[in-house]
């Protein structure tokens, strides 16, 4: 059984930084295609960045690009979001997504491509 728990989360002035972390566990890490989430309140989820099984490949969100950084650590199993120059708009419940990948560069932006989520963590950037 494949289970997903995200940390890291917490109150932080605009402009600070945070990691999120996202453990997996229940299959081999390297299989998985592995993405964030964030939905404030009041709005859908959104997509915030995703990586490829391979780390080679990554994407993010418009919103986040050149302020967040996406990565993971094969040996622990983790899935990091780095995320810097935070700002009050980043306020939101992050959500870890994990999904099986047949190919090894495959990214996922849309949340119905996945199909392991986390509880969330919440993040609130105070201004």
């Amino acid at each position: 059984q494949v289970q997903v728990v995200e940390s890291g989360g917490g109150l932080v002035q605009a402009g600070g930084s945070l990691r999120l972390s996202c453990a997996v566990s229940g299959r081999t890490f390297s299989t998985f295609v592995m993405g964030w989430f964030r939905q404030a309140p009041g709005k859908e989820r959104e997509f915030v960045a995703t990586i490829s099984r391979s780390g080679r490949t990554t994407s993010y969100a418009d919103s986040v690009k050149g302020r967040f950084t996406i990565s993971g650590d094969k040996t622990k199993k983790t899935l990091y979001l780095q995320m810097n120059s935070l700002k009050p708009e980043d306020t939101a419940v992050y959500y870890c997504a994990a999904d099986v990948a047949i190919y090894s560069d495959t990214v996922y932006s849309r949340a119905g491509e996945y199909e392991y989520w986390g509880s969330g963590t919440q993040v609130t950037v105070s201004s």
